[in-house]
């Protein structure tokens, strides 16, 4: 990966078929094993990180939150208040 020092190794076994379905992989990239080995474990691991901090809502209760975030008849409990208090002086 250009630009960037490489100074940690992962060492792994793998059966002779799933090193050639690598090998062809990384062919066909036009991307060197080890490029190719590294660019798709980053992305894939990149993609499951991601997809533990997200939260998917149906489409229900997407609607249900817009509401609640437009219902103008509801109060910010003191805890709200608090953060709110506490947000503001942090960020001015």
């Amino acid at each position: 990966m250009p630009g960037t020092k490489s100074d940690a190794r992962l060492n792994f076994r793998i059966n002779s078929e799933l090193k050639k379905t690598i090998e062809d992989a990384a062919a066909q990239t036009g991307q060197t094993v080890s490029d190719f080995a590294v660019s798709t474990l980053i992305q894939v691991s990149r993609k499951i990180l991601m997809d533990e901090q997200v939260t998917q809502l149906t489409e229900r209760d997407r609607q249900l939150f817009a509401e609640m975030l437009d219902d103008e008849s509801t109060k910010p409990n003191a805890a709200l208040l608090k953060a709110a208090k506490q947000y503001k002086k942090q960020v001015g």
